[in-house]
């Protein structure tokens, strides 16, 4: 049996990613491509994040000043 998957509301996350504001939080979540995959019971109830995503998108994240722009894709020799 496996175990629970640990899951954060927006609070905890946008705690987590140092948002300056819940609203910034899901914004900064949604481009890093992590999706809610929860919502608390409630009239009031935050959206709920598998707490590993927002770690593993934190940690992934580039750089402040990268510039991410500048990647080129390594091209084959034409022979």
């Amino acid at each position: 049996m496996s175990e629970p998957t640990e899951t954060w509301t927006l609070a905890q996350a946008a705690a987590h990613i140092r948002a300056g504001n819940p609203d910034s939080a899901r914004v900064t979540l949604r481009r890093w491509g992590v999706k809610p995959v929860g919502r608390q019971p409630g009239r009031g109830g935050q959206n709920l994040y598998n707490a590993q995503a927002v770690r593993d998108a934190k940690a992934n994240r580039p750089g402040q000043g990268a510039r991410t722009d500048l990647h080129t894709t390594p091209q084959e020799d034409p022979q």
